[in-house]
């Protein structure tokens, strides 16, 4: 009886960690078909949605700052080693600190993203491409990574596959991504969508600039220190 008894629970242990394990990990191969049966979302949608709380949210700090809603440019300034992520408005040429959100996932360690499945958040100056709003984790931005400069050192070094589909997403799960979680993702979704994503700039960073060098890891190729001066003068702007 008691044999018995271990090994149901030993089972209902089992089905319940893999089960947990699949609903977090593995959203990208059981939300679509989820997404199917509910029926896909359009970006009005979402704003429908999310837009009146998150605008209810933003407004008042944009406007304590003599900004506009929206504003005319965004930048989202996003720091590894501290895991926050700065808020930037201008509708002019002064730049104002609006917010910061904790990133609540990011996997990988410092230095900027190499190839394909190495799970680096990567380090640059992106822009979002694209709104997604049936994201398997939520909302999701899209960046233009690979950017020009990743594209030469990935020709330079025959890195053929620098890797793709970078986003800024809700939850709390990363595999190369920066994981925002639901609430700040639709805040950040709905802003960019005023703001219009051509007016939006995202600058990744291992640590932040202002606050000291930042030191290639060691083994980076020679080419990182260009990226760093690059990113330390991208952040140089907003002080």
């Amino acid at each position: 009886m008691r044999y018995r008894l271990n090994i149901r629970l030993f089972v209902i242990t089992f089905l319940f960690v893999f089960l947990t394990t699949f609903y977090l990990f593995g959203r990208v191969y059981w939300y679509p078909v989820y997404l199917n049966a509910l029926g896909a979302r359009t970006v009005a949608d979402v704003i429908v949605q999310y837009g009146d709380e998150s605008r209810s949210i933003l407004k008042p700090k944009f406007e304590s700052l003599g900004l506009s809603y929206p504003p005319k440019k965004v930048t989202f300034l996003a720091v590894k080693d501290s895991s926050q992520m700065e808020v930037w408005a201008t509708d002019d040429e002064q730049w104002h600190q609006v917010t910061d959100y904790a990133v609540k996932a990011a996997s990988g360690v410092s230095g900027p993203k190499l190839r394909e499945g190495d799970r680096q958040v990567p380090e640059g100056l992106y822009q979002v491409i694209g709104l997604n709003p049936n994201s398997s984790y939520h909302l999701s931005m899209k960046l233009n990574y690979p950017n020009p400069f990743d594209l030469k050192w990935a020709r330079t070094e025959n890195r053929n596959q620098p890797g793709s589909d970078i986003f800024i997403h809700g939850k709390a799960v990363s595999i190369g991504c920066l994981a925002m979680g639901d609430e700040a993702i639709e805040q950040l979704f709905t802003l960019v969508a005023d703001v219009g994503k051509q007016n939006v700039q995202v600058i990744i960073a291992p640590t932040d600039p202002r606050k000291g060098p930042m030191t290639p890891p060691d083994g980076s190729p020679v080419w990182v220190t260009e990226l760093y001066q690059n990113i330390a003068a991208g952040f140089a702007i907003y002080q």
